[in-house]
């Protein structure tokens, strides 16, 4: 697997770094075929103060690419933020690939006999 933590206007300190690796623990627990991992931390110089910082990440498993991002006031306050879309996403195509709850064609009843 491939981690990439890239800055724009803003210099990745390795604390940022330890930080996102930690927090990326979380989706490799939910699912362990990462391929590749992008990820873009961004301060904008915007007038309202409220949305300044933005973290972006693009995810490549195996079948699917998963674009993320966040915008917050605090910069590790966009990547919790981050974290928790990528986990939702991650999971939610963990389910449609493992999803086998549909009836098998042996077990269902014969259409001639009712």
């Amino acid at each position: 697997m491939n981690l990439t933590i890239s800055g724009h206007h803003v210099e990745v300190t390795p604390a940022i770094r330890e930080y996102v690796q930690t927090k990326l623990e979380r989706v490799r627990r939910h699912f362990d075929q990462v391929i590749d991992i992008a990820v873009i931390l961004t301060v904008d110089k915007l007038r309202e103060k409220e949305k300044r910082h933005k973290a972006d990440i693009n995810l490549h498993i195996s079948g699917k690419d998963i674009h993320v991002e966040s915008l917050a006031h605090d910069l590790y306050a966009a990547i919790d933020a981050l974290i928790d879309k990528l986990d939702r996403q991650v999971i939610k195509h963990k389910d449609k690939i493992q999803d086998h709850h549909h009836e098998a064609i042996k077990h269902m009843p014969d259409p001639a006999s009712a």
